[in-house]
């Protein structure tokens, strides 16, 4: 069975619940939607389940002219698309290293996160005129290991408030095997939204970790570049259902698959054409192997 997308998700929010699609559309940033929003708290430091597990339980939706969101017993929340409700003046706002020009939310959005999360928060869209950047170190590192197809790739990548990258993309067959490892102790089967992946490639044509030695994919007319493992942090220890925490699935994939630059899954990305495209389930990937 050849390689195909087998499943497609963005994360409006950073760090809260995400959507599964059908189809998506593709641009350099990233799908669209994705982590176009991020909470920040009163002390000016940007909101994750890392210190907040809670935040998994605020889902979303997208509808013809609004973000819904719902949360255990609150009324449902629509943001408006357009930033019709946005505020007027542009702030600065950390996250990670970066310093990301965004806007607020209205004050009706902000108090809805608050009482739900506990604590005084903003909800802030990065700036259409936001220019962030992934690590170029990275970025050249991947340029001078193929320069055959560096050029596909030139130019720009911005992209929002993810951690680093554009897109993650996870691959199937990995997370079936830290299952078996998991099963093999008697433990529950993790779920592929613990990984908070944009794009899952299923099929034969690519084996459990073979994304190790993946450059580059065609994913359906779309040309993607792997340009660096995804170090995990505890956030696939959070329940998305419940927002409990454990040790679990993190414990079992670091004895399984660590790498010099942590416990790795999934594979940061860059996006190679420069007009949007759409993405859909059952999309051929081509695989490029750099054995």
């Amino acid at each position: 069975m050849a390689a195909y997308i087998s499943s497609l998700h963005v994360y409006p929010i950073k760090s809260c619940a995400g959507i599964d699609l059908r189809s998506a559309e593709l641009t350099r940033a990233g799908l669209a939607h994705d982590r176009r929003w991020m909470l920040v708290d009163d002390a000016g430091q940007f909101m994750t389940q890392r210190q907040l597990p809670r935040m998994a339980l605020i889902h979303t939706a997208l509808q013809a002219q609004s973000l819904l969101l719902t949360a255990p017993d609150m009324d449902p929340l629509r943001v408006p698309l357009d930033g019709s409700e946005l505020s007027g003046m542009v702030e600065n706002v950390v996250v990670w290293s970066a310093t990301v020009p965004a806007r607020a939310e209205s004050d009706r959005v902000n108090d809805w996160f608050s009482r739900f999360l506990g604590r005084g928060c903003r909800l802030f869209k990065v700036d259409l005129q936001a220019h962030r950047m992934p690590d170029p170190g990275w970025v050249q590192r991947w340029y001078a290991a193929h320069a055959d197809l560096a050029a596909e790739f030139s130019g720009d990548h911005v992209f929002g408030f993810a951690d680093g990258y554009p897109l993650l993309v996870a691959n199937q067959a990995s997370l079936d095997e830290l299952n078996a490892r998991l099963a093999a102790q008697g433990r529950q089967p993790a779920s592929m939204n613990r990984f908070r992946p944009n794009i899952v490639v299923q099929g034969d044509d690519w084996a459990a970790w073979d994304e190790d030695h993946t450059p580059f994919l065609r994913a359906g007319a779309a040309g993607l570049a792997l340009v660096k493992p995804c170090a995990r942090c505890p956030i696939p220890n959070v329940n998305p259902d419940t927002a409990e925490t454990g040790d679990e699935p993190g414990a079992t994939l670091a004895a399984l698959h660590t790498k010099p630059t942590g416990v790795i899954f999934g594979m940061n990305a860059i996006v190679a054409q420069t007009r949007p495209l759409t993405l859909k389930i059952g999309d051929p990937v081509e695989i490029s192997l750099d054995f």
